[in-house]
């Protein structure tokens, strides 16, 4: 389909309204899950830094204790 103005573009036919509502609430969507999944993936690594530290503290005392 070929449009004669940037202004028909926009317009689609008299569907522009619910054409662009679809592509914006789409793009809210994906960027919504992009936001949650870097977070999540933040939180995770932040979880298994913390896991690794307290295993190792609780190695050393190990040894310590076994001196």
């Amino acid at each position: 389909m070929q449009f004669d103005s940037f202004a028909d573009f926009i317009a689609m036919g008299g569907y522009g309204f619910y054409v662009w509502l679809s592509f914006g609430s789409c793009a809210l969507i994906l960027l919504g899950i992009l936001f949650s999944s870097l977070n999540d993936t933040k939180r995770i690594f932040s979880s298994v830094k913390q896991q690794a530290q307290r295993e190792e503290r609780i190695k050393k005392a190990k040894q310590e204790a076994g001196q």
